[in-house]
């Protein structure tokens, strides 16, 4: 299985004083042509926003769009009326079709905000928008990796509008789990925190593994570890 490796140290970065995010993929004001995506996979930035600190109401369209909260809390509204405050571990997916105008900012006067915001692109444009969440099972808070988006919705995952499957992968120290690529997938792994070796590589936080060949992808932990997991059509 042929793999790439995409190091933390080589993302985009903006220091914005009270947001301080690191881009995976093109974003803003950070270009790289070699870096603009993976299959429908278009945005992770990782997040650190300031207490008090936000987006403004700003417009998206044609993208679908979730934040994992990952410490602190981040409030979320829309011109759909949902305002939600979601708290680690919880995701929010907002499928902006056809326009939607939202806010997302930190609302402690405290204490930061940590979160991955992820951009997927649809496979229709033009669709009605919607809001969707997904809310950690205590009962499934040991699984090495849990379904968390699908296009089905299976398993009580939040519903994405592509042929995309995101899971969370949390492993203990000295774990391990397998996930088997089908021909014609991409598959993308982004980690969070720990760290992992990865069909022999070793990964940091922050670092990110692909692959589009068939086959076995083995995570094996070292100490405890979170990631992302992006099995992609």
């Amino acid at each position: 299985m042929k793999t790439q490796i995409r190091k933390s140290h080589e993302r985009g970065h903006a220091d914005h004083g009270w947001l301080d995010s690191h881009h995976t993929f093109s974003f803003a004001d950070y270009y790289d042509p070699a870096h603009m995506g993976f299959r429908s996979l278009r945005v992770i930035n990782q997040d650190r926003v300031a207490p008090g600190g936000g987006f403004p109401t700003h417009p998206h369209r044609d993208m679908e769009i979730f934040s994992y909260v990952l410490e602190g809390s981040l409030a979320h509204k829309d011109s759909l009326g949902n305002g939600r405050e979601l708290k680690p571990g919880q995701i929010q997916l907002m499928s902006a079709g056809k326009g939607v105008l939202h806010s997302e900012f930190n609302p402690s006067r405290s204490d930061p905000a940590h979160f991955l915001q992820i951009w997927i692109q649809p496979q229709a444009r033009s669709l009605v928008p919607s809001y969707t969440e997904w809310h950690p099972d205590p009962a499934l808070e040991k699984e090495p990796k849990v379904l968390v988006i699908s296009p089905d919705g299976r398993e009580n995952s939040a519903v994405i509008h592509q042929d995309a499957e995101v899971y969370r992968v949390r492993l203990e120290d000295e774990a391990q789990v397998t996930h088997e690529v089908k021909t014609g997938r991409g598959v993308w792994f982004q980690l969070i925190r720990g760290q992992v070796t990865a069909n022999g590589q070793t990964l940091n936080p922050g670092d990110a593994l692909s692959t589009e060949d068939a086959g076995t992808l083995t995570l094996t932990s070292s100490g405890e570890t979170e990631g992302l997991l992006f099995d992609l059509g």
